[in-house]
């Protein structure tokens, strides 16, 4: 059980404006008031003196694939699912995330030796960890279907109806598309990742891949795309590259577009009401690690709606705190919906993403120096996790 809380002498970012100091009263896992100056007394309830720090929405996550590197910490080391969802919740959680779609490979690559692909396997050990009340925050599912993939359908429907789906995403690494259109770039990405892959043997990967995309590809994009329609879950285009692309993400009603590689793209995306979605790591580090467009350049042509911290999860606040100096056209309350509103409307989550009386008490206290800033505490739903 939530108790009631009072958050003071905070500085408080809203949706649209920020109070720069105020307090919030958390009450029955809602925020309840928020107000200027001091709080009122309220006798015996839980005062908290922020002392001037940044009082935030929680964050929320999209697109993270963090979770694996917790399952397998080395190439080769399986370690237990539960422990590692505990781990990785954690990290989550004293990153300032509140929400988060744990984003899964619904799809088993023939020769991978990771934890990728055990979708099945890892939603359980989620299951698990929630029903046992070990976790923080909220948990739900994110869908990441490698289009050219034999089983992708069949996998995708078998975990489609669970009710924390919230989101499937439609990729394509094969080599010589999208985000991969120069493939050596993929050639140095599995380099790098896959812990001593030798020219053979990622020839035959790429073989393999290029052989299940001229086969498979166009009959498993329509089924992903009629398997989301069919269940109401929302649809992510991944590494538009084309207006080819943009053209086939307007037609199949996709809600956000990921990691756009280029301007144009994001144009046409974006001009069509699509949500663009570019990665917190790539604005923090100055820009792509793969050489696309820098989340930057599209945030000052005023292109960008959301954040995702993808591998790096304390990222998405860097990222947002970040934002308005990167692209002055973003103030401080437009910089954090980004990371906080606008991700959370985007898959139908509308209860939080933002401090406003009557929404749930994710809540988040943030201290900023010349040199960075940290999470100091955490509240999900009203209760202390961090």
């Amino acid at each position: 059980m939530s108790e009631t809380t009072i958050i003071e002498n905070a500085r408080i970012v809203l949706a649209e404006a920020v109070i720069e100091r105020g307090y919030v009263v958390l009450d029955d896992g809602n925020i309840a008031e928020i107000g200027e100056g001091h709080a009122p007394e309220r006798g015996r309830i839980n005062h908290i003196d922020a002392e001037g720090d940044l009082l935030l929405p929680g964050l929320v996550e999209l697109h993270t694939d963090h979770l694996e590197a917790h399952v397998q910490p080395r190439p080769k080391v399986q370690w237990d699912p539960v422990s590692a969802v505990v781990s990785y919740d954690a990290q989550i959680a004293t990153s300032g995330i509140t929400t988060v779609l744990d984003s899964l490979r619904v799809w088993r690559e023939e020769g991978a030796d990771a934890a990728d692909g055990q979708a099945a396997m890892l939603s359980g050990a989620i299951d698990r960890a929630r029903a046992a009340g070990l976790l923080r925050v909220d948990h739900f599912l994110h869908l990441r279907c490698e289009v050219p993939m034999p089983k992708v359908v069949v996998d995708a429907a078998d975990l489609i109806t669970r009710p924390d789906v919230r989101l499937l995403s439609l990729m394509d690494h094969t080599p010589g598309q999208r985000q991969f259109q120069d493939a050596g770039k993929l050639r140095d990405y599995y380099r790098g990742k896959s812990g001593g892959m030798t020219e053979a043997e990622l020839d035959e990967m790429f073989a393999r891949r290029i052989s299940h995309s001229e086969k498979y590809a166009p009959q498993n994009y329509k089924g992903l795309v009629d398997l989301a329609q069919k269940h109401g879950t929302p649809l992510a285009s991944h590494d538009d590259t084309t207006a080819e692309h943009v053209e086939q993400a307007i037609r199949d009603k996709v809600a956000i577009a990921e990691f756009p590689t280029n301007v144009p793209s994001a144009e046409g995306l974006h001009a069509s009401g699509i949500k663009v979605m570019m990665g917190a790591p790539n604005l923090v580090r100055g820009g792509s690690h793969s050489g696309n467009v820098a989340t930057a350049e599209l945030a000052r042509a005023g292109l960008l709606d959301l954040m995702s911290s993808d591998y790096v999860p304390s990222s998405l606040l860097l990222a947002a705190l970040m934002l308005p100096r990167a692209a002055p056209n973003y103030d401080l309350p437009a910089a954090i919906r980004t990371v906080s509103k606008t991700p959370a409307e985007a898959v139908g989550l509308t209860d939080r993403g933002e401090i406003a009386a009557g929404k749930r008490a994710d809540v988040i206290r943030v201290h900023v120096a010349p040199e960075g800033a940290a999470v100091r505490s955490v509240w999900s739903g009203g209760r202390r996790v961090a």
